[in-house]
């Protein structure tokens, strides 16, 4: 029996008398059409020694498919079946589709596109913003393990291993509030392509800086601090101008979510890389990523959504309608900015979070190697845990300040609510390792150190642009510039301290400087606008 002949048995019959069967068989012509039309589905499998032909229908009455296949023993000779389909869907082709067909698979080809279209341009940028965070700490991070066989092979002692973790922050510290003024009078779209295609290519030239020699080692540290240096106040920049003020605290939270993913990237496949490719593979493979991003990032961002051309009318009234900082910078008001309480709050709150922050960042695979005895890939799959954590506690904390705020909080006691937690909750899991001998309770205490901590990006990170929308991204660069020098000198102070100290002594300077943080933000904070 042939494809016709079987399609045409599955159809209804009309009464008519018995044909010769050695006649020629006819074919689906429009005398011989079925006239009662019927929905069919057909799919032809070809396995290893024969062809499979299945055919579906559904009855007109209750609607329950029908089907049938036909198995065809074939020998294994060679035959282009293309053009006998071609005929077959050709004789086809006369026959009406039934209308339930249509009506089934219309919808779902216009749901998918309107769900396209319909995405909010804004969202991308949130999107894309995460993803330049995500190779930022990649590339951050990749050193606190390849450091282990690096020292190994080159002879470096602690104190040199921390000279080296902290020249990344001498460049970094250099254009903090250079490109928070940059990002505000140009634009934060052109500082952020800068910034990663910078930092991407000094990160390649890492491995060939460390062979000539230890200067050299250093500048390019510094050089890669320069490119994610200026990444902060461009984000900042860019999300004042598209982000409404009351989804600030998620999409802010997602964005600074893609650091810590990015150590989870980073501290998971770096170890893998290194025991396979040897330790300049992780530098020549994390830093060829930015090119990638370079390129989605010039063809679809744009700094504000007065320049997106694709935007959608409905959204850009949305966003507009609530934005806070329409007109460009001209001038900063540093006097009014510096003359400001809720300011040196922010800045000296981020000093005391950064300092426990990037001590945890560089020094945490060491910690798990020389205390806890974990090896290299132990060492960087144990560190994933903690900066797991904080991707889920970051997005949680957006999500309930958000909350909190909607349901009429004021801004002021959710901010407070918020870094309170991110100070107090790493305060008190560090305080616990001195007293844990197990290794599985100490890499909890990091992750719920961590968790809490990431409770910071609703409270003093979302800070800047309530206070100073239109300054935001000069204001981040104030504060973060002492966040640098939290990184600079606590990372610095870590490799001092533990060649004359211990773990215990590095954890009590980050407690104490918790709890000095959490006075200052309570007393002096505000979550209010101040700076028009």
């Amino acid at each position: 029996m042939n494809a016709r002949a079987l399609l045409y048995s599955f159809s209804p019959k009309p009464n008519i008398p018995p044909t010769d069967t050695s006649a020629p068989k006819r074919s689906f012509g429009s005398d011989s059409r079925p006239k009662t039309r019927f929905p069919f589905r057909v799919q032809i499998q070809n396995r290893e020694h024969y062809w499979v032909l299945r055919v579906s229908r559904r009855d007109s009455g209750g609607g329950k498919r029908r089907g049938g296949k036909v198995f065809a023993d074939v020998k294994s000779e060679a035959y282009d079946i293309s053009e006998s389909v071609d005929k077959f869907e050709k004789g086809l082709s006369d026959v009406p589709s039934g209308k339930e067909e249509e009506l089934e698979e219309e919808p779902l080809a216009v749901a998918e596109a309107s769900w396209l279209e319909q995405f909010p341009k804004r969202w991308v940028i949130v999107v894309l913003c995460f993803s330049a965070f995500l190779l930022c700490n990649m590339d951050r991070v990749n050193m606190s393990i390849a450091i282990l066989p690096m020292s190994a092979e080159y002879n470096w002692n602690p104190g040199t291993v921390g000279l080296i973790q902290s020249s990344f922050f001498w460049g970094y510290l250099l254009t903090q509030i250079a490109g928070g003024i940059w990002a505000d009078t140009v634009g934060g779209k052109q500082v952020l392509a800068f910034g990663v295609i910078w930092w991407s290519i000094a990160t390649i030239l890492t491995p060939v800086a460390a062979k000539v020699g230890l200067p050299f080692l250093l500048v390019v540290r510094a050089f890669m601090g320069i490119g994610e240096g200026v990444a902060m106040p461009a984000m900042n920049n860019i999300l004042s101008k598209w982000i409404p003020v009351a989804e600030r605290s998620r999409s802010l939270a997602l964005v600074y979510s893609g650091m810590y993913l990015g150590s989870v990237t980073g501290l998971a496949f770096s170890p893998f890389l290194i025991h396979q490719f040897g330790w300049p593979s992780v530098f020549y493979s994390f830093g060829s990523l930015g090119t990638v991003w370079f390129a989605v990032w010039i063809s679809k961002a744009h700094s504000s959504p007065l320049e997106d051309p694709e935007l959608r009318p409905a959204e850009k009234k949305l966003i507009l309608s609530s934005s806070v900082s329409k007109e460009p910078v001209k001038e900063i008001p540093w006097k009014l900015i510096l003359s400001k309480a809720p300011v040196w709050a922010l800045i000296v709150s981020h000093f005391c979070h950064n300092w426990g922050t990037f001590i945890l960042l560089t020094w945490m695979p060491t910690y798990y190697n020389q205390v806890l005895k974990f090896n290299l890939t132990e060492s960087g799959l144990f560190c994933v845990l903690p900066w797991l954590t904080m991707a889920f506690s970051a997005n949680l904390g957006g999500w309930i300040a958000d909350t909190l705020v909607s349901k009429g909080f004021s801004v002021t006691t959710v901010r407070k609510i918020m870094q309170t937690i991110g100070f107090l909750g790493p305060a008190f899991f560090l305080t616990q390792l001195s007293h844990i001998n197990s290794p599985a309770m100490a890499v909890l205490c990091m992750a719920c150190s961590q968790g809490t901590d990431a409770f910071s990006q609703s409270g003093l990170y979302s800070n800047h642009q309530d206070i100073a929308p239109r300054y935001s991204g000069v204001l981040l660069g104030l504060s973060n510039t002492a966040g640098v020098l939290a990184g600079v000198f606590g990372t610095a102070s870590t490799g001092y301290i533990l060649q004359h100290g211990s773990w215990d002594d590095v954890f009590k300077v980050s407690v104490g400087l918790y709890l000095f943080g959490t006075v200052v933000w309570n007393l002096f904070s505000t979550g209010e606008k101040i700076i028009d």
